[in-house]
């Protein structure tokens, strides 16, 4: 692989997904290799798969075929969930070259060099509970925003979800480990970074067995809080309401850092199905999160993830969602039609929705939300508040998000990139 020199990437999935592939490229980077658009002629190509629904599985399998018609010579490279939980599937795509499972995917420099085009599919993976340690990583694409992994694998048992046998049990990086990175990410003339993981809450479990240190989420924060790193808004990416402390709530009401912003996975305002789906809470809990936020933060932001279509949802299951989103004071919701996932405990379950029933309730919840980000932008019409305007230029017009994340446009001006500014609603 000496004369490989031009690599692709293009990444399904989550915001933590987008950290790994921006880390592996600069693995990849520092080898001698030149990063380039994935719609060109590569000679390696980098898939960082997800594996959350079965659409992502699909556009996967899409991907390596346009890749065969356009670059057939080229080494594809396929890592992340998908890669984790089905490594035999993916192997037997023709095209695909390398399968590298979770434990592997910071190796790909080593198993691009000892790999030969032509060679038979090469799998590189290990059963999940083998898989220790935590590999931090960035986003860097956007100097804006920067999305940075503390966190890592899940405990969780949530009857819908593979992501633990993707991603093993829960783990996270050092609080001095995150505050390095910090500092590095600083030097790149970034303005805002959005902690993620996939149970962010859940950091300070350690890397061996799961044994929890001697920190947890909250002391994170206080630590990022009052480090001198020159960045000046944090953002937590999503957290779930069982950890989301009154603690949590408070240091973020009163500090001056941390956007007002949260994101609150939901997924049924049904008990029933909550308990079905083996959610640690019920939405009695979820409604006291919200109405505690907006006590203290009337103007903060709060995304919701919800499922539609569970098994055995009844219409008057899904009123019972639409009833308590429509009533509890959420802004926006990120709306997941039910998908069959192989070795999860809820595809046994009966009576399944049938597919157009779904897809109807998925619209009637984007619809919801739509109005929901729109009343709620309408109650801050007027007001001033510092908008982080963004680097694309769309037609003569800019965006920015504001600290308790309304979008604004703006006319493009150039000075404006990257800047924060007091805007008038």
């Amino acid at each position: 692989m000496e004369s490989v020199k031009k690599v692709a990437f293009h990444t399904l999935g989550c915001k933590l997904n987008y950290s790994e592939t921006s880390s592996l490229s600069r693995l990849l980077e520092q080898e001698g290799f030149t990063k380039i658009n994935f719609d060109d002629v590569a000679d390696v190509y980098v898939i960082n798969t997800c594996s959350v629904t079965e659409n992502a599985d699909k556009e996967c399998r899409q991907i390596v075929r346009k890749i065969q018609k356009k670059a057939p010579e080229s080494v594809v490279v396929i890592t992340g969930c998908y890669a984790q939980l089905k490594p035999a599937e993916i192997a037997a795509i023709e095209g695909v070259d390398l399968v590298l499972g979770a434990a592997e995917k910071f190796n790909i420099v080593s198993h691009l060099k000892a790999f030969t085009k032509g060679d038979s599919t090469k799998i590189c993976s290990c059963d999940i509970e083998d898989v220790e340690g935590f590999h931090s990583s960035f986003s860097q694409n956007d100097r804006t925003r920067t999305f940075l992994k503390v966190q890592d694998g899940c405990d969780y048992n949530c009857s819908f979800c593979t992501i633990p046998l993707a991603r093993g049990h829960s783990r996270s990086d050092e609080i001095e480990g995150v505050l390095e990175r910090i500092k590095e990410i600083a030097q790149k003339d970034c303005k805002e970074i959005v902690l993620t993981g996939i149970n962010l809450g859940d950091f300070g479990k350690g890397n061996e067995g799961g044994k929890r240190k001697e920190y947890n989420f909250l002391d994170l924060l206080k630590a990022i809080e009052v480090f001198d790193s020159g960045i000046e808004r944090f953002r937590i990416s999503s957290i779930e309401p069982n950890l989301l402390s009154n603690e949590i709530i408070e240091f973020v009401a009163q500090s001056k850092k941390f956007m007002p912003h949260f994101h609150i996975p939901l997924q049924s305002g049904n008990n029933r199905i909550l308990g079905l789906m083996k959610r640690r809470y019920q939405r009695e809990l979820y409604k006291e999160r919200v109405e505690y936020i907006k006590q203290l933060m009337p103007h903060c932001c709060i995304g919701v993830d919800v499922i539609v279509g569970f098994p055995t949802e009844t219409d008057e299951d899904f009123q019972d969602t639409f009833k308590f989103l429509h009533e509890i004071d959420v802004n926006y919701l990120h709306v997941f039609t039910y998908s069959e996932r192989d070795h999860t405990q809820a595809i046994l379950l009966e009576p399944v929705v049938p597919i157009e029933i779904r897809n109807q309730r998925n619209k009637i919840l984007r619809n919801l939300s739509f109005q929901k980000m729109n009343f709620f932008t309408e109650q801050h019409r007027g007001q001033t508040r510092a908008v982080l305007f963004e680097q694309a230029d769309k037609n003569g017009m800019m965006e920015g998000y504001s600290d308790n994340y309304i979008k604004i446009q703006a006319p493009y001006q150039k000075e404006r990139v990257n800047s924060i500014e007091m805007w008038n609603l």
